[in-house]
């Protein structure tokens, strides 16, 4: 069984840590996740979702983001029903954070910068025919790369990488 969700979203509302008897201390919260399609002429449509942080998680999260701030979320999904006062039985599915991140969001009035961008190289065609490929071992590098390590290529309708 697997059971893994990535969502990036902004927080819906004030961040209030808590501490369980026991001592743990846990964090839950919304986030607003924006879908990817919009119809010509709607705005564009939002859906939420439930986030449970616990222990470091949690204090990660009350520490460093706040309500409107952008926050990508790894974790499990779990169901969990309770009572409401009106006696009725409601389910809630919330995500259970085992890794929060930066978005690279820049912060309004200081604090950390943005996450640096990075691009891969240009993706380069291997030889037409397995033979006229070198056998060669591949060669060590100590990771200090300049432009003409790099070809460019243009790809063609042809050049798929499957």
């Amino acid at each position: 069984m697997y059971n893994k969700a990535i969502l990036m979203g902004r927080i819906c509302n004030d961040l209030e840590l808590k501490t369980t008897p026991s001592g743990a201390n846990v964090l839950s919260f919304r986030i607003a996740v924006d879908r990817s399609y919009q119809a010509k002429g709607e705005e564009r449509k939002s859906d939420f979702f439930n986030i449970v942080a616990w222990r470091a998680n949690a204090d990660f999260i009350s520490r460093f983001f706040s309500k409107g701030r952008m926050i990508l979320v790894e974790g499990e999904l779990q169901t969990r029903q309770y009572t409401d006062k009106n006696g009725s039985t409601q389910t809630v599915v919330e995500l259970v954070v085992d890794n929060a991140r930066f978005t690279g969001e820049a912060k309004a009035q200081g604090g950390y910068t943005p996450a640096p961008s990075y691009s891969a190289p240009a993706y380069s065609a291997p030889a037409a025919h397995p033979a006229e490929q070198s056998n060669a071992a591949p060669v060590a590098s100590n990771g200090n790369y300049t432009a003409n390590d790099f070809v460019e290529t243009t790809p063609t309708d042809d050049d798929y990488p499957f």
